[in-house]
């Protein structure tokens, strides 16, 4: 047997560690890297921080349109399906390096797997949310990380070949927690424990909204604590394009690897993000979470009351950093951290029926 790995962003490359290393030994494993995240900080390190083998393929496509991106990135993978014959290709969560590596192999003869299917924001003005619903549509084989997810597959009259598995991201904090270097990632910044905030910030509706980014950033200003902010090159980007100037409290450091951030969103105060993997690691990191946005896909961790949705508010924003103190027990939402061993398992047991018919 032989499966395709089709990956290109941060939290790709740590769902597709831990996937391939629960299919070592039990499968001819190719990688794709379509280059989405094309920075250094944001792609090689991650690789080989997670001991993940070198792509066997590197499109490097770099940033882009929309269209122009997922286009490239199909003609790319096309090319590596045609060379490689797999049985089937696996894609990871909603980016247009999942949507594009799902409509070329839908149309072609490998069997679809989309690991982290079933979420739904519920706003179509997201590209994720669309990557998200094409994706599952196409796709043959779906594994869930929450009952949610599965529920919402239901709903769409796709819930067939549909599995709640849990998520492969809580396996790899589980996995990768004991190689965190606290005390090292703590004197590089000069900060304490719950000492600071942890900022991140990238989605179009934040960085590409001058009114947002202002209104974001005026409100760090009346903060007490400092806050590390490790600056997508996007974002840096619309800064500089709208000309603002970070707030003091703001300390700003480059893109850092999967474990550094474990050790920074451990020891935050509070986490402040637009990211919907952040939100789901600060969950079980058991930091309290302030989500830059009006909806999330993760809404188990605002159920759990350890997350609050504040968007772009100024006032919403500062009052959850003031009073957003969560004490509640964490429920385990995201599994038994064996996901990755359960989508091997029901896989090779799916293929072998399949390739039976």
């Amino acid at each position: 047997m032989r499966l395709i790995h089709i990956f290109g962003t941060r939290p790709q490359f740590i769902k597709v560690a831990m996937v391939a290393r629960a299919w070592q030994g039990k499968s001819d494993q190719i990688f794709i890297h379509t280059g989405q995240h094309y920075d250094r900080n944001l792609s090689d390190i991650f690789i080989e921080k997670l001991d993940l083998p070198q792509p066997d393929i590197n499109l490097a496509i770099g940033s882009a349109s929309h269209a122009i991106q997922t286009s490239q990135m199909m003609v790319g993978i096309e090319k590596a399906i045609l060379q490689y014959e797999p049985d089937c290709v696996f894609v990871y969560g909603d980016t247009n390096s999942t949507l594009a590596g799902a409509l070329v192999t839908t149309k072609m003869k490998p069997i679809l797997v989309h690991v982290e299917a079933g979420l739904r924001s519920f706003n179509r003005s997201m590209p994720e949310e669309i990557n998200r619903l094409v994706t599952d549509h196409v796709s043959d084989f779906l594994f869930c990380p929450t009952p949610q997810a599965l529920t919402n597959l239901k709903r769409e009259n796709i819930g067939k070949w549909a599995y709640v598995n849990g998520d492969v991201m809580a396996d790899a904090l589980v996995y990768y927690r004991d190689h965190v270097l606290l005390e090292e990632v703590l004197e590089k910044y000069q900060i304490n424990p719950q000492g600071f905030c942890l900022l991140t910030l990238h989605r179009p509706t934040n960085v590409d909204s001058k009114e947002n980014l202002t209104a974001i950033f005026s409100t760090f200003a009346k903060f007490d604590h400092k806050i590390i902010f490790p600056m997508h090159p996007r974002t840096r980007e619309m800064i500089a394009q709208f000309n603002l100037v970070l707030p003091h409290q703001i300390q700003v450091i480059p893109p850092v690897g999967y474990l550094e951030m474990l050790a920074l969103e451990k020891n935050a105060r509070c986490v402040l993000t637009d990211s919907g993997g952040i939100q789901k690691e600060a969950y079980l990191m058991g930091t309290p979470c302030i989500t830059l946005r009006e909806e999330t896909e993760w809404v188990e961790t605002v159920q759990s009351g350890w997350n609050v949705l504040v968007g772009a508010d100024g006032e919403k924003i500062y009052a959850a950093y003031q009073s957003f103190h969560p004490t509640s027990a964490r429920r385990s939402i995201f599994g038994d951290y064996h996901a990755a061993e359960k989508i091997v398992t029901k896989t090779l047991a799916w293929m072998e029926t399949y390739g039976k018919q």
